[in-house]
Formats: C-alpha cells, structure tokens, sequence
C-alpha cells in the first residue's frame, strides 16, 4: 500500500493532528505539509512542502497539472487529504487521476468542544487521548525558555509583561522568536526540529497559546501555556508535562500569578 497524506494549516494545527497521521503508517507512506513543519514529521518514508508539488494549482480553472505531478499521484493507491476538502473543483481534479480519495475537514467544527488532537484521530479512526510526540535528543541546560508571541495579538500576554516575569524568574531565561517576530535577544531557528531540540534541553518553557507552544509540548519539555480568548479544552497543548494558566483577557492576567506557577514547575522540573 502506498499512502500519501496532504495536510494543510498552522504549526500548531499540524502538532495535533500528528497522532492521526501517524496512525495512517502504510507500506510507503508520504506526507505533503506546509514547509515549516517538513522536519517534524519523523514516521514518513517521504516528506514534501506543498508548495514544492504543486497540488496548490490543483483544480484551479484552465491550469493542467504538468505530467510530473499527474505521475506522481497516480502513483498511490490511496490519498488521505485535509487540503481542498470545501473546493469541489479541487477534489473532482485529485479523484480524476485514480488513486481512492478521502477529504477530511482540517479544523474541527467551532461547536466542538473536545480535544483537537482527538477530533483529527477520531476522523481516520485512531484510538483517543493520543499525546503529539517530537522525538529529539538534547543537552541539559538550566535555564527557561519563553516565546512571547502568537499569530494572534490577543492571544498574547503583554511582552513587558513577560520581561517582568523573567526578571523574578529563579534562572536565566532564553528568548526565542520566529523571523518576523521583533525581539532583539531572541535565539532563532530556521529549521523547527532544531528548535524542539534547543527548547527540550531548557527546564521549562512558558509561551502563548501557539504553534510554538504545541511544539515544546511535543518535546516534552516542562510547558506552561498561557491561554487567552480560545479555548484550552479544545487548543491546549496535550502531554504529560502540561499546565495550562486561562485568563481572558489575557493582558489582565497577573505576574505574580504566573511567576508563582512557574517557579513551583521549575522547582518540580
């Protein structure tokens, strides 16, 4: 059995649906994802941008896929897609080269109120409460590491408030941020599996509700996720490490509160 798996969305999004894509394991199994998460998935014989094949043409109106890409997905025996599933032409283009389709929603429905993680499982039929892994090895270090942002601003906890936080920390903090994330003292990774690697030798992490955020969870390292407006029970990064401080509005959320969390996870850590 050849599979290839399409899967669209944010960092986060693509963290949590890690449990059903893996459950989809076949023969030879390829996997098509935003370039950013390309080096996190680890069960995959093949692993492709989207961007590099192609399928964002697909179905778009007088463009004819290159026979490359005719070629390619001929050549599975089964596609499993997140991508394109509310794009009729979309799907009339993918079905038309042969191999069996499945389109699945890639969010969960804004009535949910389950875990992301088991929404995406239970669509291929994976067992519940998964945890979304990220095997790295990485060297100790005793320190914490914070990302102050989000793809949202009101998501996020004031970054002067975080300044505030790290200054009362029992340790030295390490900033990090994406490239067009302004913070001058951040340590920066163009490859995400570096940066699981680098957050998983840290004590803790404290961060936003964000991609980030699910990627530290991922690792396993000691995570606290400040969550604003969304909803925790559905977003919140799932593990065994986890703790989740809600407050909405966020930038009411109180230093001292986070401070007493985080210095009981570090003590524990």
């Amino acid at each position: 059995m050849r599979r290839l798996l399409i899967r669209p969305g944010a960092i986060g999004d693509c963290i949590l649906s890690l449990p059903a894509l893996a459950h989809l394991q076949a023969d030879y199994t390829e996997v098509w994802v935003p370039s950013a998460v390309v080096s996190l998935i680890q069960f995959a014989h093949s692993v492709l941008s989207l961007a590099s094949t192609g399928i964002d043409l697909l179905g778009i109106v007088d463009w004819e896929p290159d026979e490359k890409l005719q070629r390619t997905l001929r050549g599975f025996d089964e596609v499993v897609s997140w991508y394109g599933t509310n794009r009729p032409e979309f799907r009339a283009a993918l079905e038309s080269f042969g191999a069996p389709c499945q389109f699945y929603q890639a969010l969960p429905p804004a009535e949910y109120t389950g875990h992301a993680t088991d929404f995406f499982a239970q669509q291929v039929g994976a067992v519940l409460r998964l945890i979304p892994r990220i095997a790295v090895d990485a060297t100790p270090r005793n320190t914490i590491v914070i990302h102050p942002f989000s793809g949202s601003k009101r998501k996020n906890w004031p970054l002067s408030s975080y300044r505030e936080l790290a200054s009362r920390l029992p340790c030295s903090v390490e900033w990090t941020a994406g490239p067009e994330e302004e913070l001058p003292e951040a340590t920066r990774f163009s490859n995400l599996l570096d940066l699981a690697r680098w957050i998983r030798g840290a004590r803790l992490y404290i961060g936003n509700d964000s991609g980030i955020t699910h990627l530290a969870a991922a690792t396993g390292v000691p995570t606290l996720a400040l969550f604003g407006p969304t909803a925790p029970e559905v977003w919140g990064p799932r593990g065994e490490n986890i703790t989740v401080l809600k407050h909405d509005p966020i930038m009411e959320l109180k230093t001292a509160t986070v401070l007493r969390v985080a210095q009981e996870l570090f003590g524990e850590s």
